[in-house]
């Protein structure tokens, strides 16, 4: 196990079992305008570079999240972007948390960005794209506007 320090969170991750199981992984699969869109600015490593850089210091391709959610969009989205929630799970354990308010049961607190934040914790329900990973294990969690870059109408391609 290798010990990461990432924002006032400290985690151990095993870098070995990561690194192959990401390997062998698939990028995301859905389909969806949504999903495809967050696919193109993955390939493209047109993320944030603070979580970039998370995921290079554990050689993790950011198109194969294990969970991706266009949460909402409201009538200002061409401006701020489309809110996404996006998860990876690592094979490890959380030691240590920053101070804060958790996001919720089994979350520690957000950490704030300009672009959004990034939390470490776990689901409750078991992610089926990541269903072989070794226990235990825990996901990083980000949320944030992500621009629409798909040339087709944000609302699907039968949209008026």
């Amino acid at each position: 196990m290798t010990r990461f320090s990432w924002f006032g969170y400290e985690a151990e991750v095993d870098e070995q079992t990561v690194r192959s199981w990401y390997a062998q992984a698939d990028e995301w699969g859905c389909t969806c305008g949504h999903c495809r869109n967050f696919l193109a600015l993955a390939r493209e490593r047109k993320l944030p570079e603070k979580l970039l850089s998370i995921l290079d210091s554990l050689s993790i391709p950011p198109e194969k999240a294990t969970y991706v959610c266009e949460l909402y969009h409201d009538e200002s989205w061409r401006e701020k972007g489309l809110l996404y929630e996006l998860c990876w799970r690592l094979p490890g354990e959380i030691l240590d948390k920053p101070a804060g308010e958790d996001c919720g049961p089994n979350w520690g607190p957000a950490v704030k960005f300009p672009w959004g934040d990034i939390a470490l914790g776990h689901e409750g329900d078991p992610c089926s794209e990541a269903e072989n990973l070794p226990t235990p294990n825990f996901d990083l969690i980000c949320t944030m506007y992500l621009p629409w870059v798909l040339d087709e109408p944000v609302d699907g391609p039968n949209a008026g």
